[in-house]
């Protein structure tokens, strides 16, 4: 269900689709997260590291009234606060969608699948 904003000038649509991509790019920006997780949990609980072209798989939106609930799957980095990352992405994704979309944003629920350990070069 797209979410619909209206003004005097006339009315902004925004597919779910849309709204999840530009979530899952604005939590890449934060410290300790490896990538995003596909929502269905491969067996042998692996989870599967999403590509970029990917994105929006990751997530998961649900528009309900006029406010937006978004869940995000994530990997996160060995060796960092999980929960701090989970903190870091909730702030970065809310404060995207507020201010870059015009959304009002009532939970982001961050839903880490795994962790990996990153080799820096």
């Amino acid at each position: 269900m797209p979410k619909d904003i209206r003004n005097e000038l006339g009315t902004i649509t925004f597919d779910e689709n849309v709204i999840a991509t530009v979530a899952g790019y604005s939590a890449l920006d934060c410290y300790g997260l490896v990538g995003m997780a596909s929502r269905k949990q491969v067996k042998d609980s692996i989870s599967e590291l999403l590509g970029r072209e990917n994105m929006a798989r990751g997530v998961d939106v649900r528009i309900q009234n006029d406010d937006v609930v978004v869940d995000m799957y994530i990997i996160v980095s060995y060796g960092t606060r999980i929960s701090e990352v989970a903190h870091n992405v909730m702030d970065k994704v809310k404060y995207t969608l507020e201010h870059n979309l015009g959304l009002k944003v009532e939970q982001v629920n961050v839903i880490v699948q795994g962790v990996r350990v990153t080799v820096e070069r």
